[in-house]
Order: C-alpha cells, then structure tokens, then sequence
C-alpha cells in the first residue's frame, strides 16, 4: 500500500510544502520572504502574513510538481513548533482544514527532530545511535538519535544561537541580513588566524555565544576608534577569523560529545550547516577521528517542508497521529 503524505513549514519566514511518497520526496517548493532584510531580521507579523498569501500556491505547486492529486493524499503534516506563533498558526490551520475536507489524518511534526532526521532525505542508510549537532539562527543542539523516532538533547545553547551569531557578526561589520552566508562568501579569501575574540567556557556540553559577540562588538569598535577604515580595508580577515572561531566553538562541543559516548557517526543540519567552512572541518576531522559523516543537501539545511515531511513519513508508519484540537508550540522542546 502506498503512503502519500503533503507536509507543510511554516517556523519561520519561509513557506514550504512537500509531497513525500513511501518514503521518497517528489516535490520540495520553497518560497522565501526577502522583505524582512530591509528589518535586519524576521518581523513576526509579516512573515504571518506572508504565509497567508502565498499558502494556497505553494501547496498547490508542490502537489503538481509530485504529479499528484489532493485525493490521493493519506495525511497531511506540519510543523507545531517551535517557531513563530503567527506563522506556525497559519501552517496548522491550513492543514488542518485541508485534512477535514479530504477526512485524512494529521500530523503535527516538530520542528527540531525533522532537523535532526533531515541527512536521511538523500541517504536513508545511517547506523544508530549517531549525534546530530542541529546549527540554525534559532537553535544549537547536540542530540543523541537513538532511532527514528527517540531522540534526547545531550548539550544546547545557553543564550543565542550560533546561526544568530553569524548574524549579528555580520551586522556590526555593516553587511546585509541575512548576514551568515555572506561572512562564509567573504571569509573564503581572508586570514582565519589574523585575530582571536573572547569566548564563554563552559564545561558541559552547553554552548554560550553571548560571550564572542560581545568581544567581537568591543573589537571592532576598538579598532575603529583609531582607523576608522578598520572594517573596509580588513573585511575577508574579520570575516575569516570571526567565522573560524565560532566553527572551532562547535567543533570543540562535538569531539568532546563524541568521545564522551563513544559515537563515531555524526551529522550536521540547520541553516548552518551550509556554512563551507564548518562542513570543511567536519570532513577533516571525519579522517582524524575515524568519524562517519553526514550533511543534508544544501536544500535540506534551512527550514523547508521536505524535512517535516520526512520526519512526519516514519511517524505515520509508527502510527503517531495527532488530534485535531493540537495547537502550535512556539517554545516546543523534545
């Protein structure tokens, strides 16, 4: 019997839909809200807004690019946290309608643990236990993955996220939001070791990176106090040298977590993940440590529905459906 499933992200500021079919993603369409860059960062109401708008033609996209009709459908999954209440309501509610009037179940997906499972779109082979270190501008997490469906936090962040970290970075140095890829772009021909930033050391498997911000923010104003073309005429260098720190941050947490279980199987996932230097290191280190890697396509590091849709795919086969008076968690944990 074939299991056809409609999944639809809406965390944040990008709305998503995606037509898994026994266990094979058939459609994957993202539309992306570039208004929110003139801001320097997601405003809650239009990205709700947004995602009324243009809701009903990405569904329908993803359902004609899977050459599939609505009828056929067997569930429909979405995301119920965490994320931005607004957005996350306007997700829910769509699929929730759209699930009555076809009498399918739904599947409330979240968020974090689609992440987490989001390697396996394109390689479904993976030994368990592995850790999945899931970087985003909202989350930074060390997660033990027991199996498809049980998962625990073993280390997280204790104030601001890396991805936000990057951002924020970039902001001081005057760049656009969203600022992460464009520090990765710049920092390709700078000087990673040209200068060092204070760090937060704690001693579990917690992250802090309040501590590198505020060192980098103090730095840069600093240096522009006695040239003020500090930041023009050094830019690759800042934008390497801030970028290998807070890659080395990360890189520091998951040795320890893999020496600590004894895990060698490792992947990476969330916006962050694409940054090239960090997917770099993690590949050199693979050879050191005798690690086995895995990283999502590009596509399936930023938030998108194939993820909920896979994650919602292994819940659908273990029969975890969800009741329709369900509502959106914007601080859902595991």
């Amino acid at each position: 019997m074939s299991i056809t499933i409609l999944a639809i992200e809406s965390s944040c500021d990008d709305t998503s839909a995606s037509v898994i079919i026994d266990g094979i993603i058939k459609s994957n369409v993202i539309s992306s809200q570039l208004v929110h860059a003139k801001f320097g960062g997601v405003v809650p109401e239009i990205a709700s807004r947004a995602h009324l708008k243009s809701i009903v033609l990405i569904v329908d996209k993803a359902l004609k690019k899977a050459k599939i009709d609505k009828n056929y459908l067997d569930a429909i999954a979405f995301t119920n946290g965490p994320g931005l209440l607004g957005s996350l309501l306007v997700g829910s509610s769509f699929c929730k309608s759209m699930a009555y009037a076809l009498n399918v179940p739904i599947i409330a997906v979240n968020h974090l643990k689609a992440h987490a499972l989001s390697h396996l779109i394109d390689n479904p082979k993976i030994k368990f236990p592995y850790l999945s270190l899931l970087v985003s501008g909202g989350h930074t997490q060390i997660i033990l993955v027991e199996d498809y469906l049980n998962m625990k936090i073993i280390g997280e962040t204790r104030d601001d996220a890396v991805g936000e970290a990057f951002d924020k970075s970039a902001k001081i140095l005057g760049l656009d939001y969203p600022g992460g890829p464009l520090l990765d772009k710049l920092a390709k021909n700078g000087n990673p070791l040209k200068y060092t930033f204070g760090k937060t050391k704690i001693q579990n498997l917690d992250f802090s990176f309040s501590g590198i911000k505020t060192s980098f923010l103090y730095f840069i104003n600093t240096q522009i106090k006695k040239n003020k073309n500090f930041v023009h005429e050094n830019l690759e260098d800042i934008a390497s040298s801030i970028q290998k720190s807070l890659v080395d941050m990360l890189m520091e947490k998951i040795i320890i977590a893999s020496e600590k279980y004894k895990i060698s199987e490792i992947s990476i996932s969330g916006g962050v993940a694409a940054n090239s230097l960090l997917r770099t290191t993690i590949k050199n280190c693979s050879k050191e440590l005798k690690w086995n890697f895995y990283f999502p396509k590009i596509e399936h590091c930023t938030d998108n529905a194939a993820m909920i849709a896979n994650y919602a795919n292994y819940m659908f086969l273990d029969n975890q459906f969800s009741s329709y008076d369900i509502i959106p968690e914007p601080r859902l944990k595991f």
